[in-house]
């Protein structure tokens, strides 16, 4: 049963002001054509042969309009247009309102129009006609005055086709306009220039009719012969644009056929939402077969083709009457789903289509597997348009496809491309593109600083460096090194011990200010100036600026700092600290990440060669990115400035995840072995969270694993937990390996992983991430913390 034309109903909440408008023109046509039709019953015996054959033609050709293929009926070509304002032009008003609304009513009643619709469109036809009959008015006299045709006459046709059209074009704007509100712009725009070409011509072929008429009346048929032309040639060039929509190997529709299936259903979707209708969702859904690459590799493009069209005609059985199935291109297809209740609704017509999908297809005797993965946007809830919705789509089929699922919908937070990331991207290249503060003086052998800025005192005390310095003299310069040529002078502190005079001087807000700026808590009073705010801290406008932030790790069992983690730190001016997490993902995607990889190992390597500078020897430790291990660019980059400023190897460590290592193992392990050579140590991130961490442990030249925070902050509390921790620490110690573990958080997990074996810790226990000058001053400040010292302390005396 065929489904009511949706546009003969009118939304609820418009129906009066759309409703009032039609009144309006209605009375309006009545008033201004009531004299002329009054008058023409005294007329008809007078009306000569031709008038009635343009009459009945007008009729006859309504009688079966042109409907463009793919078009809505509102772009229906009607050809009285022609006869009826031929009509105007030779017999007057009356006569051609009277021939339009009969030739309205019997395309109406063809077409199924409702009965406000067809009262509507007799009504602006006689308002068009009467505004071009008052034009043709105002000419100098009667057109076609003794049978010949004056320039003038020229001029008032010319003017009264451009005001038909105006008003005729105008009413019907308008009563889309107060009938679907804000979306009537866009299909009144797209429709102008059609109606401009169609209509248009049809109303200048008016005074050749004239013309014909003043001549013979048989003349007047012949017009059937160029109008019969045009609608041929009409119909073939509509035939040509859907062969145009048509895919050749498959016989599907095109990406031009699903954008104007979309478009229409976009339309028909929002008239039903505006009434309220319950099945006024739209589904994309668009596919991405698996494994169609091997097939083409393996069997070539010919048995390719021939799978395609295999799976095309198993979807084409899979989808609802309803339904458009069209293919992209390569092995993609899309589906447009319509009169949908929900998400629920789409994924029943995806699970379909899955199951078509499930049997293998045989070809020449060989069975061929071909699943695919769906990804499913929504109207109105995921898009209003055929891009949003299309690329909504996109990001949820490859959503399915990472999760190693066959359906996934659309969730914004899997839209890594969105337009917020997007311009978080932008801002992203655009800090790191200005570079560090000071970069311009990176080279210049200038007092000791820190990543963010802060100076370093030429040394510290024994406590915090791990081993003996000399606070009075400079560290002495090696090969490869340099020395700091100014030295900040300090002044003497009040109390003998530093670490105590530093913490009541920052309690103290009246010493504070009596010390300076320099001695703000959290500042740089033991390690130089403050840095100062604006650019010189590498501030860019709008983006703000990349800091490195550094955790210390800690050996469990002699309190002593062995390393610290580099995390790198953005604050952006209007979104404040950016997730870390949510930074890298950004980048991954792009080209950027090479910027901010090259970014990070420049600020760490620096930064350890001014460390080593004020006597501070620690490793750090970076994480690289699976970009950045499947070329040996990074392992050149390191090399450069480990020479460049002086940096023993050992020194500096990566932190790789397995997820890296599953990427492309040959040329991640071909980077690795690179930076195994120069002396770089390689840490196995994450330890745990893998699938093939046996393997990794034996084939890498691994000097440490960590294992991650997921177990060490349940062992605590899950006796599981402690029991993997305790199994990847007994087999690390079996293979001669490092272990660290990161999320320390308190003292309980600290005596379990010391008990266990576990050689470093890192978390909050110990401290938070902090810039490097912060760093420095907690060296200074810290005291080494040693679980048998703590467990002594912690005795009755008697048992001491």
């Amino acid at each position: 049963m065929e489904a009511a034309d949706p546009r003969n109903s009118v939304p609820p909440g418009r129906a009066t002001s759309f409703f009032g408008f039609v009144a309006a023109v209605a009375a309006l046509a009545a008033l201004l054509t009531v004299g002329p039709l009054a008058a023409l019953a005294g007329r008809l015996n007078e009306l000569p042969a031709a008038f009635w054959t343009m009459a009945a033609l007008a009729v006859v050709c309504d009688a079966r309009p042109f409907v463009p293929p793919g078009r809505r009926q509102s772009s229906a070509v009607f050809p009285s247009t022609c006869f009826t304002f031929a009509i105007l032009l030779g017999w007057g008003l009356g006569p051609a309102v009277a021939v339009q609304t009969v030739a309205v009513v019997v395309s109406g009643w063809r077409m199924g129009h409702a009965g406000w619709r067809s009262g509507f469109n007799a009504a602006q036809y006689a308002c068009a006609l009467a505004a071009a009959s008052a034009v043709t008015a105002l000419g100098p006299g009667s057109i076609f005055a003794d049978g010949r045709l004056r320039a003038a006459d020229v001029f008032a046709v010319g003017a009264a086709t451009a005001v038909w059209f105006a008003v005729n074009y105008g009413l019907v704007s308008t009563a889309i306009r107060l009938r679907f509100a804000d979306r009537w712009w866009p299909g009144v725009r797209s429709g102008l220039g059609y109606e401009l070409i169609s209509t248009g011509s049809l109303l200048l072929l008016a005074p050749v009719l004239v013309a014909a008429a003043r001549a013979s009346a048989a003349l007047i048929p012949l017009v059937l012969v160029p109008l019969f032309a045009v609608y041929r040639m009409a119909r073939l060039a509509a035939e040509q644009e859907q062969l145009g929509a048509l895919d050749p190997l498959t016989g599907l529709p095109n990406r031009k056929a699903l954008l104007a299936e979309v478009a229409e259903q976009v339309h028909l979707h929002a008239e039903r939402s505006a009434r309220n209708e319950p099945d006024a969702h739209l589904a994309l859904l668009l596919i991405d077969l698996d494994r169609f690459k091997n097939v083409n590799d393996a069997l070539g493009h010919a048995v390719g083709d021939r799978l395609l069209i295999e799976v095309s005609a198993r979807l084409a059985g899979a989808v609802g009457e309803r339904d458009l199935l069209a293919r992209l291109g390569g092995d993609e297809f899309a589906i447009v789903s319509t009169g949908l209740t929900g998400v629920d609704a789409a994924r029943a017509t995806a699970e379909r289509l899955v199951a078509a999908l499930a049997e293998p297809v045989s070809l020449d005797g060989l069975p061929l597997d071909v699943g695919g993965s769906i990804g499913i946007a929504m109207y109105p809830e995921h898009g209003e348009d055929f891009a949003t919705l299309m690329r909504h789509a996109d990001v949820a089929m490859y959503d399915a496809k990472h999760r190693n699922d066959t359906i996934a919908v659309y969730a914004a937070e899997s839209d890594h491309n969105s337009a917020e990331r997007l311009g978080l991207l932008a801002d992203l290249r655009r800090v790191l593109e200005a570079g560090p503060a000071g970069a311009a003086e990176r080279d210049a052998p200038v007092g000791a600083r820190g990543g963010d800025g802060a100076a370093l005192p030429a040394a510290l005390p024994a406590a915090a460096a791990g081993g003996p310095v000399d606070a009075g003299r400079p560290t002495p310069a090696g090969p490869g090194r340099w020395r700091a040529r100014r030295h900040r002078q300090r002044a003497e502190p009040d109390h003998p011990d530093d670490l105590i005079n530093r913490i009541v001087t920052a309690a103290d807000p009246i010493r504070r200010r009596a010390a300076g700026p320099d001695a703000e808590p959290g500042g740089a009073d033991a390690v130089g100036p403050a840095p100062q705010a604006g650019p010189a801290c590498g501030d860019v406008e709008g983006v703000g600026r990349i800091t490195m932030y550094y955790q210390p790790q800690v050996a469990i069992a002699t309190g002593e700092v062995v390393g610290v983690e580099a995390l790198l730190r953005w604050r952006h001016p209007r979104r404040g600290m950016v997730d870390p997490e949510e930074l890298i993902r950004v980048a991954e995607q792009s080209a950027v990440m090479r910027l901010l990889t090259r970014r990070v190992v420049d600020d760490v390597v620096e930064q350890l060669a001014k460390w080593a500078a004020a006597g501070i020897t620690l490793r750090a430790a970076l994480n690289v990115s699976v970009r950045d291990l499947h070329t040996g660019e990074i392992a050149d980059q390191i090399a450069d400035r480990l020479a460049r400023y002086g940096v023993r190897p050992d020194r500096l460590q990566l932190e790789i995840t397995e997820g890296a290592l599953m990427a492309d193992p040959r040329r991640v392990l071909a980077t690795i072995s690179r930076l195994h050579a120069i002396g770089v140590a390689i840490a196995l991130d994450d330890f745990g969270t893998g699938y093939s961490s046996m393997q990794h442990l034996r084939r890498l030249p691994l000097s440490e694993v960590k294992v991650d925070r997921s177990f060490v902050l349940g062992m605590a509390d899950d006796a599981d937990d402690a029991a993997i921790v305790r199994s990847m620490i007994e087999l690390a110690g079996a293979l001669n390996l490092r272990v660290v573990a990161e999320g320390v958080e308190d003292e309980r997990t600290w005596r379990l992983l010391h008990a266990a074996g576990c050689d470093v810790a890192q978390g909050w226990f110990y401290a938070r991430p902090m810039p490097a000058g912060e760093l420095t001053d907690w060296l200074a400040r810290y005291r080494p913390l040693r679980p048998a010292a703590r467990e002594a302390e912690s005795r009755p005396p008697q048992a001491r």
